[in-house]
This record gives structure tokens, sequence and C-alpha cells, in this order.
């Protein structure tokens, strides 16, 4: 069912202003001189012009779809949430039923959906109401919850352990957020939102302190001096370094240390005091094994690293939110996403769990069609006497058989006490005709949920509020020419390797033989490539090589 009247609304940004008003100037000129273009083309309008702020349509039957959002970083005045809240406003003053979007946002280099289905459990867009709608390459929504609760889950102890060899950066990272973090940071759900959270709060210009430098950790309400505290961390970082720089365990660290230091109480202290704190030009890592769930310390040389921190450290050793920069944020946010997430490290695709890391990434990214359903509330009535009723269509063809049509969406009359079920239909028919293109030749011919008489009053018959489905009947030239055929192209049909049944916007290839449509993905043609001018699906493949008559 085709609409017959769609509605733009347009935002333009800096940069498509003065496209857009030279677009509107050359539309009145070609409408006010009626002439055509001379290649027979329509000439360009304002909803053609790319690299708008906000462009979304609406058809006259409530349906609406957002076709992009551009904020800031697209050279837009406003930012993205100014421009959604704008938008969701929108819709709910043109009193929207759904609308739908593909979220492809990203944000240097990131794709939101999935950083924040991490660290939110759902899309950036779930903040306006817009939830899962449908998944690509025959993702459901099962698999998509299950894909964000497997990211969401991962415990950090596992990653830190696994990467920390092949990355030394990705545990100064860690270390520097859970030393900011008033609470544990257990999962990677606690420390992406952590970060996105603390990103928030961060004021836009840095503060930088350049007088500040990184120092040993001293505390001044024990029983020890602080002259004590000093030797006994300097005994222990010794003994860490006689390690060489790999994990060891607090008992092994604690007898090193006590033959120099006999207070064991002081060793006790200093070790529970030095987990993830810099000292010196080292920083003292604590964690607890996954495996054994022994608590256990590493020393790592971060004198290159430390140069480039831009001053976060305080004067007691630990990671100051005062001293982070929004920049050095967004720089940590991105390369987590990308060594935990994007890119197949060695440490997490040959370690447990974490090999399903790939797999829920990619079932998140394919899931970017996303809709929103708006609760119309019913309007205020105009008069005494009057009723709110929904009523819908069922298409049938000549032989009274059910079409596989989807209903349409009901439409809401408002019908005085005295109207009819005759009157009704002739009112439910003359809505349907003008809000959609076909079919023309609609004729209503019975109501499949009442048996109601054509004399009977819609009042007495019905409740408020009920829905009223209409049974009708339409031409067959007209039928084939709203039924959308499987195909993406209007033939054949899709049968993917991925389980996928219909057209879901992603790019296919049709097998030259049998017609059936599949991923080009999935039968590992990239993207880089160009579809193949000949192209025969693996069934047909092998039905030619195994086939007898052509031996």
């Amino acid at each position: 069912m085709i609409c017959s009247v769609k509605y733009h609304f347009v935002v333009p940004s800096k940069g498509a202003a003065a496209a857009a008003a030279a677009t509107c100037l050359s539309c009145e000129e070609n409408f006010s001189s009626g002439a055509a273009s001379a290649t027979g083309k329509k000439s360009s309008n304002l909803v053609d012009v790319e690299g708008h702020a906000l462009h979304g349509v609406f058809h006259c039957n409530g349906f609406g779809h957002l076709l992009c959002v551009n904020g800031l970083e697209m050279g837009s005045d406003l930012t993205g949430h100014h421009l959604m809240d704008f938008w969701d406003r929108l819709c709910v003053g043109l009193r929207a039923r759904k609308v739908s979007l593909a979220d492809t946002s990203q944000k240097k280099g990131m794709e939101l959906r999935l950083l924040h289905g991490v660290a939110y459990a759902g899309p950036w867009f779930c903040r306006w109401g817009y939830r899962f709608g449908r998944g690509s390459f025959g993702v459901d929504e099962s698999m998509y919850r299950k894909a964000i609760q497997a990211l969401q889950n991962l415990p950090l102890c596992l990653v830190l352990h696994h990467l920390s060899t092949s990355d030394h950066s990705i545990p100064l990272i860690f270390t520097k957020y859970q030393t900011l973090s008033d609470h544990s940071l257990v999962t990677l759900a606690d420390l992406f939102h952590f970060m996105l959270e603390l990103r928030s709060r961060l004021p836009k210009e840095p503060s930088v302190d350049p007088h500040n430098h990184p120092g040993i950790l001293l505390e001044t309400s024990c029983r020890w001096s602080p002259k004590r505290i000093e030797m006994a961390t300097r005994v222990i970082v010794d003994a860490l370094k006689r390690a060489e720089f790999k994990w060891v365990s607090r008992q092994e660290v604690r007898d090193a240390a006590r033959a120099y230091i006999g207070d064991t109480g002081l060793l006790d202290f200093v070790l529970k005091s030095l987990g993830n704190h810099v000292v010196g030009n080292y920083l003292v890592r604590r964690s607890l094994n996954p495996v054994t769930k022994v608590l256990e310390y590493c020393l790592e040389d971060i004198s290159t690293t430390i140069t480039n921190s831009d001053g976060m450290i305080d004067s007691n050793g630990k990671f100051s939110s005062s001293k982070i920069t929004r920049f050095q944020l967004s720089k940590d946010i991105f390369y987590l996403y990308r060594c935990i997430l994007k890119e197949r490290k060695p440490g997490l695709s040959s370690s447990g769990m974490l090999t399903a890391v790939p797999l829920a990434t990619r079932i998140v990214l394919d899931c970017k069609h996303l809709v929103k359903e708006f609760r119309q509330e019913l309007p205020s009535r105009a008069m005494e006497g009057t009723a709110e009723i929904f009523c819908t269509l069922q298409i049938k063809d000549k032989d009274r058989q059910p079409i596989p049509v989807p209903k349409p969406p009901p439409e809401l009359f408002i019908i005085r006490g005295s109207t009819t079920i005759s009157e009704l239909k002739r009112e439910v028919e003359k809505r349907f005709r003008e809000v959609y293109l076909g079919p023309r030749s609609l004729q209503i011919e019975s109501i499949v949920n009442s048996n109601a008489r054509e004399n009977d009053f819609v009042c007495r018959e019905f409740e408020e509020g009920g829905e009223l489905v209409f049974e009708c009947g339409v031409d067959t030239e007209e039928l084939l020419a709203i039924c959308k055929s499987s195909g993406p192209n209007g033939h054949g049909y899709v049968e993917c390797a991925c389980g996928a049944k219909d057209d879901d916007g992603e790019r296919m290839v049709a097998c030259d033989i049998c017609e059936v449509w599949q991923h080009t993905r999935c039968v590992r043609i990239p993207n880089s490539e160009e579809i193949p001018r000949i192209y025969l699906c693996n069934r047909c493949e092998q039905d030619i090589i195994f086939s007898p008559s052509l031996m």
C-alpha cells in the first residue's frame, strides 16, 4: 500500500544552506516558466541536496523515516542532541505512529551503535525511544540482545590478563580510570559507561597544571612515618624489578621484601596502598588472577608514556580527573574501542570466552534498523454524542481469497451517535482512497469481525476505541501494481546462507540460473570489488559440475 502524499522536513546546515537556496530559486524559475529539462530529467529540488543538518519524511498515514542527522562534526550549528530533541517534538506534534531510521552514526571513527550498545545496552538513539527494528544478515532481536550482553559482561580482569603482555598501554588506561572511579569497574560495560559519563562532565577547555609531577604515595593517617613508608615502597619496587616485569603473587613479593623490612604490618599496608599507583617512572599494577584467584603484582616501565600523559597524575601518584582533558579521554575511548572491539588481537582470539567478541561485535553492527512507536492519545471530543472508532482493511481478490498484503494501519474515525454502518463504510472507502494511491477501485463489502446490518447505528454496536476490519475487493490488475515481489529487484527471492529470507537493504547478488538473491558478504564478494557479470550460487554450480548431461 503506497501513500499518496509524503512531506519532507529539512533543516539545512551551513554548507547546504547556499545550495538549498539556489535549488529553491531554480525550482521557482522552472515552475514559473513551465519549462522541462532538455534531458527529460526532473529538476533538482531541496530534498535532493546532501549534507542537511536534519532530514526527515512523513507519509500521510502517520509513518515516518529519519533520513539523516548531522551534528557539529558535520558542519552544523546544532548538536546531534538538539536536532534529535527537535525531531522528537516534531513527531509528537504531527501525531506520528511509527518512525524508522538506519543508524549509521559515527563519532571520531567509532560506530555509536556498538560503543553505546556496550556502555548503555542500546544505541545512541535509544535515549529518544528508538529500539531494535530488524537486523541484517539473518540477525533477529534475540541474537542482538545476547550479543550486547556478551560484550557488556566481559570481565576486565580477563581482558587485562590476556592483552597486557602484547599491549602495555591498555593496563595503564584501565588503571587510570579505575583510580578515578569511586566504585569498582568490573566489566567492559562499567568501563565504557564510566568513561562516557566522565566525558560529559569534563569542561570543554582543558585544565592542565604545568607544575604537576608524579610522586610516591604517602599516607599521613597511619602509624608509620612517611620516611618508613617511602623506604618500604622502594624495597617492594626493587623486588618487582628483579622479577623482570612479570606477574608475581602477593606472597612472593612480601617474602622478597621481608629480607629488608622486618615489620610485616608495614609491608601489608604498603602492598595494599600500592595497587595501581605510579612510583617514579614505574606503574605498580595489581590484579586478581582469573584462574588461580590469587592477587598478583607487576611492574611496568612508563618512563616514555608518562611524559605524554598531560599531567594527569597528582602529587600522590594517582590520576586526577581535573588533569584529564576531553581530547585525552576521547583518545583513550577510541584506543580501547579499536583494540578490544574492532581489531582481532592474538590474546583475545584464543582465550576461551573472549573468542566470541568478534562475532558479538559483528552482530551488533548488523543491527542498524531502528524504530520508535508513538502512543497516540485519543483526541478530545468536539461535541457530546461522538465516539472514536479505528478502521482498517482486509484486501481480497475477485474470488474472495485473502491477498498476502499487510493490512494498512487503522485510521481513526470520529463518528456521531446517529452514524449507521452504511455511512461508515462510505467514509472508510473515501479515507483510504485519499491516503493510498491504489487501489482506486476499492469497494468495501462487509465487516470481518462483526455481523452488524447496514442500518444499525455504529455507537450501539461497537465499543469506543475498538477496531473494525472491513473486507474489500479490488481489481486484479491494480493488485499487481501494488503487491511487491520478495526479490530486491522485483523478481526472484532471498535465500542466503546467513538465514535471511527478505531483502534487508544490504548489498546482494542474484544467481543467473535460479535467480536466488544472496548477500555479497556471505558469498565472499568484498565491497571493494564489483559484482561479477555472471554469478552462480553454490547449489547451481554443484548441479552443473555433477550433471551427467554436461559430462
